[in-house]
């Protein structure tokens, strides 16, 4: 028996979500961390999403999205615009499909994710500075072209289809207590807390942004959508400093909490993850961790079991400005 809430994302359309990925993509790992475990004095387990294909979770909602389009819709071709994780997961997607993909993403996009984006099948279109020019450029595309534009978050599919991870954590780990999970623009969050609260309405759910971006957090504590940037961030996945509407009503509803950490936070949790757990993740991927570390999170932890989701893999390419992160592993606590 489902809890059912009334939002325009359902457990059945994340159980249908699950149906259409079955055997496309992978169901990633979840081990107890002994490392995290001790430092927490709890139970931790890491959700491994970093090692799903393309390299984080976004493949589950573009592929959900994709599968959801009428024929004629799909003959169109379809137009994303993305940094790097979502491009890769809707060009890979896309192959997967058949359907002909176009790909806008700025200027500054990591190489290696440029080239993996190409390598899947889509066309990359290379334009602006951030994701609004990218935004931009997306909807000229659409209008000039005919092409189905694929959010990256504030979508019920894109959003069922990320749900899917909350599916995996109750069925290796019913009795979990908490779920940690890194919110950029909420799509993620807000399917894993349908899945699980629609199953279990006693786990919590906590979110975790930098502190110098974390427009969801803004508007969760202000109870209605606010914008929230700074200044840049390790966690440049999670760099978006307005979430999504559907999103946020999601996330105002069912997430228990969300917390902010550091820079350094972020950049000990990477180095964490790399020395203790032979884990390379890029820094919106070790946000869930960090906040693990930072110790906002004790009262929540301590004796009970957690999840901690490692979003994304790291993305190194030539020049790659965060490198020197990984370089300094004798500054981790011992």
């Amino acid at each position: 028996m489902h809890i059912t809430y009334d939002l325009p994302v359902s457990i059945d359309d994340i159980l249908e979500a699950k149906q259409r990925l079955a055997g496309k993509i992978y169901k990633t790992g979840m081990p107890r961390s002994n490392y995290f475990s001790e430092r927490c004095q709890g139970e931790i387990f890491l959700k491994f999403e970093n090692m799903q294909r393309t390299g984080s979770f976004k493949i589950r909602g573009a592929f959900n999205k994709l599968c959801g389009l009428t024929a004629a819709e799909k003959r169109k071709g379809v137009v994303a615009c993305s940094a790097g994780n979502h491009a890769q997961g809707v060009s890979l997607s896309c192959a997967m499909l058949g359907i002909d993909g176009k790909v806008v993403m700025p200027k500054g996009a990591p190489k290696s994710k440029v080239a993996a984006t190409c390598d899947y099948s889509a066309e990359v279109v290379l334009h602006g500075d951030n994701f609004n020019d990218t935004l931009a450029k997306a909807s000229d595309i659409v209008e000039l072209e005919g092409r189905i534009f694929i959010p990256p978050y504030d979508d019920p599919q894109v959003i069922a289809g990320q749900g899917t991870i909350g599916l995996e954590i109750l069925e290796d780990l019913y009795d979990v207590d908490n779920v940690i999970v890194p919110i950029g623009g909420g799509g993620l969050i807000a399917g894993i807390a349908i899945a699980i609260k629609s199953i279990n309405p006693t786990i919590r759910i906590i979110g975790v942004q930098s502190e110098n971006v974390h427009g969801m957090a803004a508007s969760w504590y202000a109870g209605e959508i606010t914008s929230h940037r700074h200044a840049g961030t390790l966690a440049d996945g999670c760099d978006v400093a307005r979430p999504g509407k559907l999103t946020y009503e999601i996330a105002r509803q069912l997430v228990d909490d969300i917390v902010l950490v550091s820079e350094d936070d972020i950049r000990q949790s990477m180095v964490a993850l790399i020395q203790r757990n032979k884990v390379i993740t890029e820094g919106a991927g070790a946000l869930a961790c960090a906040a693990l570390l930072s110790g906002k999170l004790d009262s929540y932890i301590q004796n009970r079991k957690t999840v901690s989701l490692i979003s994304g893999a790291i993305s190194i390419s030539p020049g790659y400005r965060k490198l020197p992160v990984l370089l300094t592993l004798n500054s981790i606590h011992k």
